[in-house]
């Protein structure tokens, strides 16, 4: 029937949206995080005293 076909593509853009959306969800929660030293890196600050 014509009019169903609105809410079959509705039903097909939610079921692509939550699959889209469950892949990106697992993808960013399966990395493991990377330990990073506690050593602090030095960060060479030079002033310059500008002259106007």
């Amino acid at each position: 029937m014509p009019q169903m076909m609105p809410m079959e593509w509705t039903m097909l853009y939610i079921t692509f949206l939550a699959t889209f959306l469950m892949f990106n969800i697992m993808n960013y929660f399966i990395q493991s995080p990377n330990h990073q030293s506690m050593t602090k890196k030095i960060i060479n600050v030079s002033k310059t005293n500008w002259k106007w």
